[in-house]
């Protein structure tokens, strides 16, 4: 089963594909910029009432941004695209095909990801075979609605505890400030949509995560 190293996952935002495109060309810029490139992730994700035949051209073209560097590319959700695609993997939430499922559509080789929130939850899915843990949200946020409450640094403490073996991403909220709690509490990573999606610089914004989570890790001996 594939291992997981980038630390920082940019989830692509609901906007038109040039301004995606425009965003994860300055992400992977600054990843590469910084020696980081496969520290970085891009997680393509789509609304629902687009069409796999977009999904698959977007997701294409952001391939074309990211394997050059070494960036890894994810799906979100439609694991079929990515697979048409030749991503890297994918990433099923809570509403998605099951863990063991996903895994079958995939293979062992690719990258896994799987929405968690709880302990229980957690556990099921590393054992299903998710090479990580989408964990949250960890803080308050406005960028997907529909959303449960905060499950806190507390929240992502007890999930990373009870799965030691799998890395945790935490989601939800997290800027380049508030990293190091984060990572302090447990998590390997971190998932932004807004701090880099809606940044007015996201090659900038992408620089300062990468290199909060540096240290972060350094700090925790990890």
């Amino acid at each position: 089963m594939t291992y997981l190293r980038a630390r920082v996952h940019l989830v692509t935002a609901a906007r038109p594909p040039t301004e995606v495109l425009a965003v994860v060309r300055s992400a992977v810029g600054a990843a590469r910029s910084l020696d980081a490139a496969a520290e970085l992730a891009v997680q393509v994700r789509v609304a629902d009432e687009v069409a796999d035949r977009h999904a698959y051209e977007l997701t294409r073209a952001v391939l074309d941004e990211c394997r050059p560097s070494g960036v890894l590319c994810l799906v979100n959700d439609r694991l079929h695209v990515g697979l048409a695609a030749g991503a890297d993997g994918g990433h099923v939430g809570a509403e998605d095909l099951p863990v063991a499922a996903a895994r079958r559509v995939l293979g062992p080789a690719a990258v896994l990801g799987a929405t968690c929130r709880n302990p229980a939850e957690a556990v099921a899915a590393a054992a299903a075979g998710a090479t990580y843990l989408g964990v949250g949200p960890c803080y308050s946020t406005t960028t997907k609605d529909g959303l449960p409450e905060p499950i806190g640094l507390a929240g992502i403490a007890r999930v990373a505890a009870a799965v030691p073996g799998t890395p945790v991403v935490a989601i939800g909220g997290i800027t380049a400030a508030l990293l190091s709690d984060v990572i302090q509490a447990g998590a390997y990573g971190v998932a932004v949509v807004g701090a880099v999606g809606h940044a007015a610089d996201p090659g900038r914004a992408t620089a300062a995560l990468l290199a909060a989570c540096s240290a972060a890790v350094s700090e925790a001996g990890r």
